[in-house]
């Protein structure tokens, strides 16, 4: 088995796009473009494609299908695809390298979350039996969750806010994000509610975007990238989908994952908050970023969403992705010695997805 690293990064704009289709090929092409240029790739040297979307979200069957418009019918390839983040699309094309049937692989996801009505959609990951018929949407649930935050005295609508102000304020340099700009902790607090607790600065905003990373072997990594952002730790969990079995306040999967991502292999000894310079974590609301940190063990000195995170840009299937390869980008361009990148997936994180990279 070999090394991997992630050698390549690019996303676009998240926006509420007319110029965009539910296939994601006007987004796809032009950032395919951006990270063959970076590193200097074709199509061609691509051993293994695997996407991330949602034929729920695009409201047709095998909605991925016009997607591989944008890689090409020729020269054929080996191709693959997830029902969810593609963030899971990047573990399945990490775990083709680590068995040898790819030295390059490229994950891509792409949603138009502006085509559908979001919250409605999601609540289709819930029990077809007992919940989903009741359409319980997705930011009523997340609100269910931050009410018994608030009630336990875990967090503070104060606090909530500080995470949106600083989020917004990250997001002034990073071009991708939807939301951005300085506000005020008390003004945001003035504002009303959505879905009490949660007022639209605790959501993340609808748009549409595409992300795409590429992961190369230890042959060929060092020759596409000066400093590649090797994968010491990739790992994933699930909780359970009854919202009612499990506790609201605990992110067990997300936990578990983490210690595992970091008692990989030696050079990730440390557990997963030891040592982490940047983490960007995705948290679609404000009090699941303070779930988050807590499940994941990251301290304070830890430098947490940095491009403002999934509350700033939210992409459905690609933010994710998005998390991982921004915390590559920070592992890549030497901003971080360790960094670790998040996605989850579920209603109220009940699937939670860490990736720890660092450099060499």
């Amino acid at each position: 088995m070999t090394e991997v690293a992630v050698v390549g990064f690019a996303q676009a704009p998240c926006r509420v796009r007319e110029d965009v289709t539910t296939s994601g090929v006007e987004m796809l092409v032009p950032i395919f473009a951006e990270v063959f240029a970076a590193t200097g790739l074709t199509k061609a040297d691509v051993g293994f494609w695997c996407s991330g979307s949602s034929d729920y979200l695009a409201g047709r069957a095998f909605s991925f299908v016009q997607a591989v418009d944008a890689i090409g019918a020729v020269p054929p390839t080996m191709e693959s695809h997830v029902e969810m983040d593609a963030a899971w699309a990047l573990y399945e094309a990490w775990v083709k390298i680590l068995t040898g049937e790819a030295e390059i692989a490229l994950a891509y996801g792409f949603g138009k979350s502006s085509g559908a009505q979001l919250r409605r959609v999601l609540a289709l990951q819930l029990d077809p039996y007992l919940l989903a018929p009741l359409w319980p949407d997705s930011v009523s649930i997340a609100a269910l969750q931050a009410r018994l935050g608030l009630d336990a005295g875990r967090w503070t609508e104060k606090d909530m806010a500080a995470v949106a102000a600083r989020s917004r304020a990250a997001a002034r340099s990073n071009p991708q994000s939807q939301v951005s700009g300085d506000i005020a902790v008390p003004e945001l607090l003035e504002r009303p509610y959505v879905a009490e607790p949660l007022r639209a600065h605790d959501c993340a905003p609808v748009g549409d975007g595409a992300a795409v990373v590429i992961m190369a072997s230890a042959a060929r990594a060092p020759e596409l990238c000066e400093r590649p952002a090797w994968i010491t730790g990739f790992e994933h969990r699930i909780d359970s989908g009854e919202l009612g079995a499990r506790d609201l306040l605990a992110v067990p999967s997300a936990t578990a994952a983490g210690q595992a991502a970091g008692a990989g292999p030696a050079r990730a000894a440390a557990a997963a908050g030891g040592g982490i310079d940047v983490a960007e974590l995705h948290a679609p609301f404000t009090h699941q970023e303070i779930l988050l940190r807590e499940a994941l063990g990251l301290g304070d000195g830890v430098d947490v969403n940095p491009s403002g995170g999934a509350l700033c840009g939210n992409p459905m299937f690609a933010a994710g992705l998005a998390r991982i390869g921004m915390a590559a980008q920070a592992v890549i361009s030497g901003r971080a010695g360790r960094a670790l990148g998040h996605a989850t997936s579920g209603p109220a994180l009940q699937q939670n997805l860490v990736c720890v990279m660092e450099g060499q």
